[in-house]
């Protein structure tokens, strides 16, 4: 939301905040002697989470623990794992994990949906545009998405590897204007505090430059697999899509109500607007795969904010799949605007023209009543006219 953190406290960002993203990691749900889930400290985070919900905040959880889980109904012991066996141990975790999250949800009858990403599903476009759309479609009826990586599938070359960066996707994803990271630590400092006596808290960190991530070290939690670095490098990319970001101490129960009530923690304002972000990524930094011309009626719709539909095509240029980024031009040739196309290039051939309510019978199945919708959509400067 952009708004400056100087006068604000953490009740105040999650208060403004339509949608927030929460990442606990595995050294908050897991109790690392005994490898048990910490059911009691999970309550405190269901409860802490209806709360938002009740002033009509959109919550997503980005979790770990499935692999710490897994371990133990497999008995695979301690000690370093082989992909194949953290990929096992995972498949085993994630079930462990996501019927603790139903129980402890179920409490209060709130419904959540297990969501399992891969980093394709976070960089690849048509993925991202398919994840986006079914966590949007969660949200808006007030069920909690769960969201982990998926580690059953993915490969220590092309996976996070940590969930910091996972959640910093996912808000960016979903247009969070929030993301709490709950950590082991209340914060940044200036030097690592379990090393040197003095190190300083930061409590705010306007810019994210080089000499931040300097002061960030590694991992020193036992089941984690991430660190303060993964975490600074997860708010430089939250931050940089108009999220603001909270890095706080999880260890206790209630600590979204600690930071609420002004538990120390280390606070990363919003460079920008998470739609701003998302429109400068689409107009700026993709190539457009193909083109839609569309009649004047559909060109002055585009102007007033509307979505693309179906019926203001009349013409449809290029070979292009579904998420891929098209130019849409006016009557004239002239470019109104550039979208990611929610049809691929035969099935935009095929409504092209059509009504909202002619769309399922051209198509076989029902399908997304704009052909680009607003939201995926930047209007060209030339165009505003």
């Amino acid at each position: 939301m952009g708004h400056s953190a100087r006068n604000d406290s953490v009740t105040d960002w999650l208060a403004r905040s339509q949608r927030v993203v929460i990442k606990m990691g595995s050294s908050l749900l897991i109790d690392a002697p005994s490898g048990q889930l910490r059911e009691r400290w999970l309550a405190s985070i269901v409860s802490d989470v209806s709360q938002l919900m009740a002033n009509s905040t959109q919550v997503t959880l980005v979790v770990s623990g499935a692999v710490a889980l897994g371990r133990e109904v497999l008995g695979l012991g301690a000690g370093p794992l082989r992909l194949d066996e953290s990929q096992a141990a995972a498949a085993a975790g994630q079930v462990q994990l996501a019927n603790a999250f139903a129980r402890a949800f179920a409490t209060r009858d709130m419904p959540v949906a297990q969501v399992l990403l891969t980093y394709h599903d976070t960089e690849n476009r048509r993925r991202h545009l398919n994840a986006r759309r079914t966590l949007h479609t969660l949200l808006n009826v007030g069920a909690v998405p769960v969201v982990n990586e998926n580690d059953t599938v993915a490969t220590d070359e092309l996976r996070y590897g940590d969930n910091d960066r996972l959640a910093a996707r996912v808000a960016q994803m979903i247009d969070a204007q929030t993301l709490v990271l709950l950590s082991d630590v209340d914060g940044l400092y200036d030097a690592n505090p379990a090393l040197v006596q003095r190190a300083q808290h930061i409590r705010e960190v306007p810019v994210i430059g080089d000499e931040i991530l300097n002061m960030a070290g590694g991992s020193v939690s036992s089941v984690g697999t991430g660190g303060m670095r993964t975490k600074i490098l997860a708010a430089r990319i939250a931050t940089a899509a108009g999220c603001q970001v909270v890095l706080g101490d999880g260890r206790l129960d209630h600590p979204l109500s600690a930071l609420q009530a002004g538990a120390r923690c280390t606070r990363f304002p919003a460079q920008g607007t998470p739609g701003s972000a998302r429109k400068r990524w689409i107009a700026g930094t993709l190539q457009r795969c193909g083109a839609l011309t569309i009649d004047d009626g559909a060109r002055r719709a585009l102007l007033a904010g509307k979505s693309l539909l179906s019926a203001g095509v009349v013409g449809v240029d290029g070979q292009f799949e579904r998420g891929d980024a098209v130019a849409i031009l006016g009557p004239d040739g002239r470019d109104v605007a550039v979208g990611l196309c929610a049809y691929d290039h035969d099935d935009a051939r095929k409504v092209c023209g059509a009504r909202s309510d002619q769309i399922e019978s051209r198509l076989g199945y029902r399908a997304a009543a704009a052909m680009v919708h607003r939201d995926d959509m930047v209007i060209l400067e030339a165009a505003d006219v």
